[in-house]
């Protein structure tokens, strides 16, 4: 049941983070510099509460489901789900503290919500590689 927990955790996400990708980002990038500024702001605030959240309890339910059964592939999950918190602090966070210092946006303000995009896809990357693992251990 915690495995299946995990697994839910992490689809849910890398629903999220996807959705960021594939949806959110391109609409801000539609709009003009100033706009996107100011829809990134809030939009980041939530989300990182958010995926924080979902990260720290994945990782969480992974651990507990590999002592639980010792089936490697929870932990490594877990390890996944809980490497976005690195990645973040180290990869993404110095370009989230600038975009959260900006108050006028300009050319460069589009070119660093740009790049966050990039950066961002990292983390729906690991969320998809803990969700296919977690799947991997809760199906053998």
């Amino acid at each position: 049941m915690i495995g299946h927990l995990a697994l839910v955790v992490a689809a849910l996400f890398t629903g999220a983070a996807f959705y960021i990708n594939a949806v959110e980002q391109p609409a801000r990038l539609a709009l003009d510099d100033g706009a996107a500024l100011r829809q990134w702001k809030p939009s980041y605030k939530r989300g990182f509460a958010m995926q924080a959240t979902l990260a720290l309890i994945g990782a969480v339910l992974g651990a507990v489901a590999f002592s639980r059964d010792g089936d490697w592939h929870w932990l490594a999950g877990g390890v996944l789900m809980l490497a976005n918190w690195p990645y973040t602090l180290i990869g993404i966070m110095p370009t989230n503290r600038r975009l959260l210092a900006t108050a006028e946006a300009d050319a460069e303000t589009r070119r660093l919500i740009t790049n966050w995009g990039q950066l961002h896809m990292v983390r729906t990357g690991l969320g998809a590689l803990a969700t296919f693992v977690f799947l991997w251990a809760a199906v053998t």
